[in-house]
């Protein structure tokens, strides 16, 4: 068995936040119930937020969203995000890399790409050590806890995907949350998720094909009057 270490964990000084950032991705629900958001590409143009792409209606979590383990500092007191809640992670996140079915992707050149294979894993089992992390064993998966973790083979709304830093190794808190990704969506947009965050095919490759590690890209996802609330703060658009 052995790591595949191929996105980028960003993680930027508390104090600054956004600020370190040329990129952003933002998603704003209505609510913290809702399912579905409006989602927009920002890139920082002499100094200042410009808008890039959006708004794309997406799909989240088919139980809202709860502040999630990113860069930020969470409120005290609040719902947090947990394994098997249904809800996506709110917050602010690195965005890491990306893996697919096919043999090649439209991408930036240093943005991590892994085909998918019947080795490749992702734990979300809390109580292993490699809790959410991304494994290739060296043999097709044997018992039911390898077959368990078994990145997903031959599903459409998983032949793309890219990865969303949400209580990410090395810093991962069992059962805080695992396997969060953008990735395709179901139903054609009919369809919540179990806590990613999902769009149309098209509008998943241009996303990924404009990430640009370079730029040290961050997700956002809040309700609006949480994202109201921290705009200046959090120097967001």
């Amino acid at each position: 068995m052995r790591f595949f270490l191929g996105f980028f964990l960003l993680i930027q000084p508390l104090f600054s936040l956004t600020s370190q950032s040329e990129q952003l991705v933002v998603s704003v629900t209505s609510s913290w119930t809702s399912s579905a958001a409006n989602l927009y590409l920002y890139e920082k143009k002499d100094g200042k937020w410009v808008t890039k792409f959006g708004p794309w209606t997406v799909r989240i979590g088919r139980t809202g969203s709860a502040w999630g383990r990113g860069i930020q500092n969470n409120p005290s007191g609040v719902t947090l995000k947990k394994e098997g809640d249904h809800k996506s992670p709110a917050g602010v996140f690195s965005i890491g890399g990306a893996w697919g079915y096919a043999d090649n992707i439209q991408k930036k050149k240093l943005l991590p790409y892994r085909k998918i294979t019947p080795m490749d894993l992702w734990i979300e089992d809390s109580k292993s050590p490699y809790y959410n992390q991304h494994l290739v064993l060296k043999h097709l998966p044997k018992n039911s806890w390898e077959k368990k973790a078994q990145m997903k083979q031959g599903d459409y709304a998983h032949s793309l995907k890219l990865f969303i830093a949400h209580n990410s190794h090395p810093k991962a808190v069992p059962n805080a949350g695992s396997a969060i990704f953008f990735h395709i969506w179901r139903g054609g947009g009919t369809r919540p998720t179990a806590g990613c965050t999902t769009m149309s095919e098209e509008k998943l490759k241009q996303l990924i094909a404009w990430i640009d590690p370079t730029k040290k890209p961050l997700y956002v996802l809040l309700p609006q009057a949480e994202y109201t609330a921290r705009r200046a703060l959090w120097k967001l658009p």
